[in-house]
């Protein structure tokens, strides 16, 4: 059973009708297509290799076994249906509630405090490949979006909040929370082997260096293209 592509047909139903027929985030496909590549790129690279060296892999049984650069063309799907859902769901939102944002300073310094943590977790935990990487890319992003976006990082803050929760729904079903054996395997010697129920902690990391990546890349090319 293709229970990977089934979780993402299921994930852009409704963001993708809701887009079309109540917001005008979809008059901005060239942008959000541009910012979705560039960014996909970079995690697609960082896929491949740490699949390749055995950091996670895939249960081929959920997917539909058409393989490209030995990663399931689920895999290649994720990175174009998830950030077009999150994106979707940060500017609904923001829609709906468009004076809501966190205070400059407080954002300011809750990046600042992020960045130490991300510091602290490279330093003790360089040999954890998944680890080390993953926080490198969130200081990196946070670094940027404090020098280039500070703006975004007041709203994106409280909007991944409300994003978190069906990314940990679709995560949690990739990572075996509802079947026998998880579709996506991770070797828990290269992260720090904490979960949140079957999530590694370092997937929260992951999402908001890709989802806040694309909406940075978003927001510089959106009245451009």
């Amino acid at each position: 059973m293709p229970l990977y592509l089934f979780l993402l047909i299921g994930s852009v139903v409704v963001p993708a009708l809701f887009s079309i027929f109540f917001i005008d985030f979809i008059k901005k496909w060239k942008a959000f297509t541009v910012s979705t590549l560039v960014v996909a790129v970079v995690f697609l690279i960082w896929d491949a290799v740490f699949t390749k060296h055995g950091v996670w892999g895939f249960n081929l049984v959920y997917c539909l076994g058409i393989d490209i650069v030995k990663m399931p063309i689920e895999e290649w799907l994720f990175f174009v249906i998830i950030p077009f859902c999150s994106l979707f769901t940060h500017f609904a939102f923001f829609y709906k509630f468009p004076k809501v944002k966190l205070k400059k300073d407080t954002a300011i310094v809750f990046t600042l405090l992020l960045m130490i943590v991300c510091f602290v977790l490279m330093l003790t935990n360089y040999r954890r490949a998944y680890t080390f990487v993953n926080y490198s890319f969130l200081l990196i992003t946070l670094a940027l979006g404090l020098l280039y976006a500070k703006p975004l990082l007041q709203r994106f803050y409280i909007s991944f909040l409300i994003i978190c929760i069906p990314f940990f729904l679709v995560n949690g079903a990739l990572t075996g929370m509802f079947t026998e054996h998880p579709v996506v395997w991770y070797d828990d010697l290269e992260n720090l082997g904490v979960r949140i129920i079957t999530i590694p902690v370092e997937d929260i990391g992951y999402a908001f260096t890709m989802l806040f990546g694309n909406l940075m890349v978003f927001d510089r090319i959106k009245n451009r293209i």
